[in-house]
């Protein structure tokens, strides 16, 4: 993705949207081949070397935020290694301690030389070595060892899709209205959302469709950046689907702003690939094979339904059957806060369900104030939940259960 100075953006009342590039126009399609080849063709070379190209190529052109941003993109696709055949530390350690014994070293090259065949040997490897791994770690000496290519096609439409993104930094509420559509679908739309444990509140039904409300990072002051990042990365995931529509808040030094969106869109191209819903957490995924392996009467399955609440929809992911009882539903949060842990108890009690659990993470908790007077429903824990634990808490929970 973009980071914020590489943002571009203009408005028009209050709206704004992104400045994307024509993807079909043949100079960007040929900047974009060109970047992409100066970067392949600095395989097994320095950064700092692939780093002078890039500047050679970008000049004193006007077009600096761009290429900029479409570099960005590149280099992310990058990986980048300290080629040493010694850890480099290791390396100056050896060299400096011998060349302190003869300090100052002002000239001769003779004893420079004598020097380095001497730390090569304590290090056993050549003094080839000892000078090539000397400095091996600095940023610029790393090597390009790996690069992700992509057409200039592909590359001008990951532009465009970081430049929405990078607005969703500054979101302070995202919404979605997603369209009376089949089921599967809509369960795969909420399941992306809590893929990405963004804090959501869902009101509708199958008949006349869902308003999704998802905090965003702006209106969440601890751990803001990491949260916003969440948001932005979502929006490709969106991209997948038909029959929704956007409108999400953005912040700015004046005031707010609206970024709309639809599914009808054509200038934005998702990356990211369909696949079989699986359970996107593997906190649920080892809570499932933990419950497996336990002898008792409970077992857990993972839930397909989006319970109907009437005011409100409620997605569990895991689901726990024991005969002869209610099934009792189980929610992972993701990013929450005690407000909107409270507003999703509101919505349990205003629809008179109590078969639930809900589980909450204190490390993601997105507030410094701690939640108070939570029923026993709620579960917070601090790494990972505990399946016997959770099984008694279930048997507690049957109990209370009318």
């Amino acid at each position: 993705m973009l980071t914020a100075d590489l943002a571009m953006s203009y408005r028009r009342g209050n709206r704004i949207s992104p400045r994307y590039l024509q993807s079909d126009d043949p100079g960007h399609l040929q900047t974009a081949a060109d970047l992409t080849l100066i970067v392949a063709q600095h395989r097994g070379r320095r950064r700092a070397e692939l780093e002078r190209a890039l500047d050679e190529y970008i000049g004193v052109g006007t077009d600096y935020k761009i290429l900029r941003g479409l570099i960005k993109l590149l280099t992310d696709r990058c990986e980048f290694e300290t080629a040493s055949a010694k850890d480099p530390a290791e390396i100056r350690h050896a060299l400096f301690t011998k060349a302190s014994a003869h300090h100052p070293i002002i000239s001769g090259d003779e004893l420079r030389q004598s020097l380095i065949a001497e730390a090569a040997i304590d290090l056993e490897c050549s003094s080839e070595e000892v000078m090539a791994g000397l400095y091996a770690d600095l940023s610029g000496n790393h090597m390009l060892v790996a690069f992700e290519e992509m057409s200039a096609l592909d590359l001008l439409d990951r532009y465009n899709l970081a430049q929405a993104q990078a607005l969703l930094y500054r979101c302070s509420e995202m919404r979605l209205w997603i369209e009376p559509q089949e089921a599967g679908v809509i369960r795969r739309v909420f399941a992306e959302i809590k893929a990405f444990r963004l804090i959501h509140a869902i009101k509708g039904n199958p008949a006349t469709g869902y308003d999704v409300q998802l905090s965003g990072p702006i209106s969440i002051f601890h751990r803001s950046q990491k949260y916003g990042i969440q948001m932005a990365v979502f929006l490709p995931a969106l991209l997948l689907y038909p029959g929704w529509r956007m409108l999400a808040e953005i912040g700015t030094k004046t005031g707010s702003v609206f970024f709309e969106l639809d599914s009808r869109q054509t200038r934005l191209r998702s990356h990211y690939v369909t696949d079989d819903l699986k359970l996107p957490i593997p906190l649920l995924a080892k809570l499932l094979e933990d419950f497996s392996k336990m002898s008792g009467e409970w077992r857990a399955e993972p839930n397909q339904e989006v319970i109907d609440l009437g005011e409100s929809a409620f997605v569990p992911d895991l689901v726990f059957i024991r005969e002869g009882d209610e099934p009792v539903y189980l929610e992972l949060l993701g990013y929450w806060t005690p407000r909107s842990l409270n507003e999703r108890l509101k919505e349990f009690t205003r629809a008179g369900f109590n078969n639930y659990a809900i589980a909450a993470s204190e490390e993601m908790r997105c507030s410094r104030d701690a939640p108070a007077q939570l029923p026993p429903n709620v579960i917070i824990y601090k790494k990972s939940l505990n399946a016997r634990e959770l099984q008694a808490r279930l048997a507690r929970l049957t109990e209370t259960i009318v």
